[in-house]
């Protein structure tokens, strides 16, 4: 199946969840996740419709961004979403309109140092450790509403929802209940916080509709677009 069309049939698949939850399907946006693409593989993508990318490593980020070319670079929202190291901050606010993997006050304080420095503004997220696994990034559920109170006051810097990602299970029905616990926490903070806190990103290739159901707002695709992901 090409990129195209498989483009066209995710986004069936996304509205038809969206209307089992109730909601209409433009309130789900779809997020390309390029980790290993070509940049041919990316152009079919932002052809067909996709217009958020997102990136899970720097170097490969400012590649992809570098070959597609200035010239497309106000038709697509270029997203970080990996774990982020203190010492490629600088980096990544030159290079992406949102950074979605913020973990930590310390890592905030210093993305909005930076934004600062360059007279720059970004949106970013809290990334929430679903699943509370040691070995992977995020900050800890219980945790999350004073982060979300932290960067809300940092200069350069809008917060703009939570990201979140599920201990892998191949029946999509093991995500539902942590997604349903992250759609929670985003639906308190929403309450108390500002208007532009606003996507709630969750959901990957094999469990989108799940996540979609739940209240998602953006969802991360890989595989379901591109096909089986290459190794590096």
């Amino acid at each position: 199946m090409s990129i195209g069309a498989a483009t066209a049939r995710i986004q069936e698949r996304i509205a038809a969840a969206a209307l089992r939850s109730g909601r209409p399907a433009g309130d789900v946006r779809l997020m390309a996740a390029v980790k290993t693409r070509s940049a041919e593989e990316i152009l079919e993508a932002t052809r067909a419709g996709v217009t958020i990318l997102g990136e899970n490593r720097i170097q490969e980020g400012q590649a992809h961004l570098e070959a597609l070319g200035e010239r497309l670079r106000p038709t697509f929202s270029a997203h970080f979403i990996g774990r982020l190291q203190s010492n490629k901050a600088k980096k990544a606010v030159q290079l992406f309109n949102s950074i979605d993997s913020v973990d930590s006050e310390r890592l905030a304080q210093t993305l909005s140092r930076l934004a600062t420095d360059l007279g720059l503004s970004r949106r970013v997220m809290l990334e929430v450790n679903l699943g509370e696994e040691s070995q992977k990034g995020g900050v800890e559920p219980a945790a999350v509403q004073a982060l979300a109170e932290a960067v809300s006051n940092l200069p350069g810097l809008t917060l703009a929802g939570l990201m979140g990602v599920c201990p892998y299970d191949a029946d999509p029905e093991a995500s539902r209940p942590h997604y349903r616990k992250l759609a929670e926490l985003f639906g308190q903070l929403q309450r108390n916080g500002p208007a532009h806190f606003d996507v709630l990103s969750m959901g990957m290739s094999h469990d989108f509709e799940v996540a979609v159901e739940e209240g998602a707002t953006m969802v991360r695709l890989g595989e379901a677009l591109f096909g089986p992901r290459r190794s590096p």
